[in-house]
């Protein structure tokens, strides 16, 4: 990437030698994507990130019929995209998720229509990490001839993704969820699908996404997928498991705490625990000045003043939670000073809310 920084990059569609450069370290890294996530070179359009690819996914499939199908447990970008490009006479219907947060499939099954454009669908939820039964709503959609997404953001780089064999129309990633850099991803396509694109203006990504490509993010993202060849997704991936399930266990000794999402069929690097009485900032912040970077899997920690979706639907309380995650660069040691240290956040904020009521009351 800092090669194609400091160099002047030539417009990848130009027939001068710099852009025909630039074509070649786009298609080299196109090819790298395409190979990582079982696709075909010409299946990869580049975006710049999940929540374009998803935009772009739904504002093509929406035109083919009326109605698009979504769970409440989805990430508000398809949530919101569905909501806004959904045919006039159309609607968005929203089917039930169990207590784990995994979508019902009877309750699709019985939504599905021959009216239906398109159905989403996670391969891993963002919050509570719980694996989605993709491969059943493949088979339910395409008995009516609907289009499937998935959302594979969260899990892209963490567990394998065979877009040949997985048979969804479209799935959407992005390059900074799993070591990649921000502001790049891609939305595959289906071979023989034809959507309209989302941005309009020259023909680039061979006329289904406009605009001059960011060459040096998209050679980030390349490598980043070839970092991940030879076996090493599936040992970051084994390493992530183990990581995460020394927490959920050390979580459960913890009073008070609860974990969420499905603690076996899940994504490997991602954990939700519910902790009563304390408010997700105050637990945020005393983990952050340990040194530790957390977050809530409600949103009213950050952009929004509501509880989240997610934990809504699954029932459970929706306004406590803490999301924790591991990466490539977690070690044994950074688990290790969250276990000591979350017990003592924990027990401290409560000691001072104990404190409060009593002054209260006194």
């Amino acid at each position: 990437m800092i090669e194609w920084l400091r160099r002047q990059t030539g417009d990848p569609s130009r027939i001068h030698s710099e852009g025909m450069s630039a074509r070649v370290a786009v298609e080299d890294a196109r090819d790298r994507v395409a190979e990582f996530l079982g696709a075909r070179s010409r299946e990869v359009i580049f975006t710049s990130g999940a929540t374009e690819a998803i935009a772009a996914a739904t504002w093509g499939a929406a035109e083919r019929r009326r109605d698009i199908i979504v769970s409440p447990v989805e990430h508000s970008a398809v949530r919101e995209a569905s909501r806004e490009f959904v045919s006039p006479d159309g609607h968005v219907i929203e089917v039930s998720v169990d207590t784990h947060g995994r979508l019902d499939v009877d309750a699709l099954a019985a939504a599905l229509t021959d009216e239906t454009a398109l159905v989403h669908v996670q391969l891993g939820n963002h919050e509570v990490g719980t694996i989605q039964p993709v491969s059943s709503v493949i088979g339910l959609a395409q008995d009516h001839g609907a289009l499937v997404h998935v959302d594979a953001a969260q899990a892209n780089g963490h567990v394998p993704i065979d877009f040949g064999r997985l048979g969804a129309d479209l799935v959407s990633v992005s390059a900074h969820k799993f070591g990649g850099p921000p502001g790049i991803g891609a939305l595959l396509v289906r071979r023989g699908l034809r959507l309209r694109p989302l941005l309009l203006g020259g023909d680039q990504e061979r006329a289904r996404r406009a605009g001059f490509e960011n060459v040096p993010a998209i050679v980030g993202f390349g490598v980043a997928c070839d970092d991940l060849g030879d076996g090493r997704l599936e040992d970051e991936a084994d390493r992530a498991r183990i990581q995460t399930d020394r927490i959920l266990v050390a979580a459960q000794q913890i009073d008070g705490v609860h974990t969420y999402g499905d603690p076996v069929d899940r994504l490997p690097h991602l954990v939700c625990l519910g902790i009563d009485g304390i408010e997700p900032q105050a637990v945020l912040l005393g983990l952050d000045q340990a040194g530790i970077a957390a977050h809530s899997g409600s949103a009213c920690s950050s952009e929004s003043l509501e509880p989240s979706p997610v934990l809504e639907a699954m029932g459970v309380d929706a306004h406590r939670s803490l999301r924790l995650s591991t990466g490539w660069n977690t070690t044994e040691t950074d688990i290790d000073d969250l276990l000591d240290e979350l017990p003592e956040v924990i027990a401290r904020l409560r000691s001072l809310g104990q404190a409060r009521v009593t002054l209260e009351n006194g």
